[in-house]
């Protein structure tokens, strides 16, 4: 079993812990394991008790397993290795809130027990694609996304008007700071701060939730997750910004920007004593109010 190992930093303490139990329990099971040549840098070692540490720079269909140590922000940069590859990615848990990484650090040596016992499901994780026109090299390059696609004002403090149409019928023209298309796994992030709705993961939507709208009555909008997003922007400055999850370009307003369901999905890997209304329950507090 060939296991590919990612992290994006190495200066938290729980983030070293949480590396030596899954590199131990690894080796121990005689697993080959490989770690991200950028995260194994920031480790500043050669070797794990005697054990040469082998590197990645990128994927291919030969690995397994992903394990990814930080946050969900983590898994996000994680997926630009994963991409159309299918190989499922384990997430663990260092950072706060974590509706992707849920395996705590000290979860981590009963979690890899039940890993190599099969002991596991898999989620199936619908991700966005983008194409812009005129076409732009940067989002050619990584043009997909997980969570959720979003366009915004640049160095401005003025709104923008995005032009939006699905499937090529207008719907409204949004004056706001921007808007935000998110996928069933995006709906607990950055649309959520924006008043958007939680949305299952199994579900068949995406939502769009604008940012900061001018006009109050303009809410977020679940919608069918085949449906051709087509967005325009306009505003006093002549760029806008598009993010991608974590990466983001500049854009000129004479910009197309065409956002379609991906025709691939991220896997995610899943304990069986773990589900999402359990992880939604916990991080939201949902009855911690004592009147419950």
């Amino acid at each position: 079993m060939k296991i590919a190992v990612y992290g994006q930093s190495f200066t938290k303490e729980t983030t070293q812990k949480a590396f030596d139990i899954i590199l131990n329990g690894l080796n121990r099971a005689k697993l080959d394991v490989y770690v991200e040549s950028k995260f194994l840098k920031h480790l500043n070692v050669e070797t794990q008790n005697g054990v040469v540490l082998k590197k990645f720079n990128i994927l291919d269909k030969s690995f397994d397993l992903l394990v990814s140590i930080g946050g969900d922000g983590t898994i996000l940069r994680a997926i630009t290795y994963v991409r159309d590859l299918g190989i499922p990615i384990v997430g663990i848990n260092t950072g706060r809130l974590g509706f992707l990484a849920t395996i705590q650090t000290e979860e981590i040596e009963a979690a890899l027990s039940q890993l190599f016992n099969g002991n596991y499901k898999v989620s199936e994780r619908s991700l966005l694609s983008v194409e812009t026109h005129p076409i732009n090299e940067d989002v050619t390059e990584t043009n997909f996304a997980l969570n959720e696609i979003a366009v915004s004002r640049k160095n401005t403090t003025s709104m923008i008007t995005v032009e939006t149409h699905l499937n090529d019928e207008y719907l409204t023209s949004y004056w706001a700071d921007g808007l935000i298309l998110s996928t069933p796994t995006g709906s607990t992030g950055y649309s959520l701060s924006c008043g958007g709705p939680v949305i299952t993961p199994e579900a068949k939507n995406f939502v769009l939730t604008p940012i900061a709208p001018h006009n109050l009555s303009a809410r977020p909008l679940v919608i069918p997750d085949n449906t051709k997003v087509t967005l325009k922007i306009d505003g006093r400055e002549d760029r806008f910004l598009m993010s991608l999850d974590s990466r983001i370009v500049t854009l000129a307003n004479t910009t197309r920007v065409i956002i379609k369901k991906a025709d691939f999905v991220i896997k995610m890997v899943e304990l069986l004593d773990e589900t999402f209304l359990n992880t939604l329950r916990k991080k939201l507090l949902w009855g911690e109010d004592r009147r419950n």
